[in-house]
């Protein structure tokens, strides 16, 4: 097979499938459709509709752009079949039907924010640092009839440093995800589709899952080691944001969310969830006695802010919970 050959769907919705993508357009593959979500409601009456950030780069690169309500629609699925795609590259998308990942020749593989079959799921990045994971990566997989669980075509691994956010590690892996696309495609083109691959049933030991975050997955326990929640904020952060309840000495409570906070080796014999100021400095009491130092707040309604300045004028306050 020649590389002009190759006609690609690509699918995929967020900044971080653009990378992908980008990377495709620029080594010339010709892909000569992408899917993405539809236009989403935004502003405070949600009447303005918002592109996706894959759309606005295929239309600025003349890419004919697909937005189905369902994937089994026969109307799209009939639109999708007339463009003779004999491969097709998912990068941080939907889950497909089969009538929509079988159709090409040569199948349709995936870009996955880890490396399976660990972290399957929506949130493999969030989950890897929140469990104080010191390695992650990205990996390529044709998609067969379950979430994730496709045989296996390449890895790549990415450390995760112990300071490291879900940015850094996004940011990372965008850049990987795009090279090991590239890198997959050269291997399907030099095996006439079909590259050697791995079935994940071959992998040993216990699996670690990524399921989807929501609002109450984000609330902090303080009944825990310091360096567990340590790892939970980071694992949160930027988006959606670890939070906890504040609450003052008049009884009033708060929302409050965590960016970011710090390590130390002081301790306290206060109960988990208790605050301790000391100068402009911020403690909060978790298990056994450990303390950890915030650093990064926000409260309900307000901007981000370093906990210096949010203790300028909230030092009325007694613990979380």
């Amino acid at each position: 097979m020649k590389k002009e050959d190759l006609r690609i769907v690509f699918m995929g919705t967020p900044e971080f499938a653009v990378e992908t993508l980008q990377a495709l357009v620029e080594h010339q593959y010709n892909v000569v459709a992408v899917v993405t979500q539809p236009d989403k409601p935004v502003g405070r009456h949600g009447s303005v509709l918002q592109p996706s950030a894959v759309k606005q780069y295929a239309l600025s690169q003349g890419i004919p752009v697909l937005q189905p309500e369902k994937m089994k629609d026969p109307t799209f699925v009939e639109a999708l079949r007339s463009y003779q795609a004999n491969l097709q590259v998912v990068v941080a998308f939907r889950m497909l039907p089969e009538v929509i990942w079988a159709m090409p020749e040569y199948g349709t593989f995936n870009v996955h924010a880890a490396l399976l079959p660990q972290y399957r799921g929506a949130a493999p990045i969030n989950w890897a640092i929140i469990n104080g994971e010191t390695r992650t990566g990205v990996t390529t997989f044709f998609l067969d009839h379950d979430i994730d669980t496709g045989r296996i075509i390449l890895q790549k691994p990415f450390d995760i440093p112990d300071t490291a956010d879900v940015e850094y590690v996004y940011d990372g892996l965008m850049h990987l995800g795009a090279e090991i696309c590239m890198e997959t495609i050269e291997a399907i083109i030099a095996s006439d589709g079909h590259p050697r691959s791995i079935p994940q049933e071959d992998f040993q030991g216990e699996l670690k899952a990524a399921p989807k975050i929501f609002k109450e997955t984000c609330e902090i326990s303080w009944q825990q080691p310091a360096k567990q929640i340590y790892d939970f904020i980071r694992g949160l952060s930027p988006i959606p944001g670890a939070w906890t309840t504040l609450v003052a000495s008049d009884g009033k409570k708060t929302v409050l969310k965590i960016f970011k906070s710090s390590k130390t080796s002081r301790s306290s014999s206060a109960a988990p969830g208790s605050i301790l100021i000391e100068g402009k400095s911020l403690y909060v009491a978790c298990l056994n006695g450990e303390l950890l130092q915030l650093d990064e707040l926000q409260l309900a309604g307000k901007k981000r802010m370093s906990s210096k300045d949010f203790l300028n004028g909230n030092q009325a306050i007694e613990k979380m919970k």
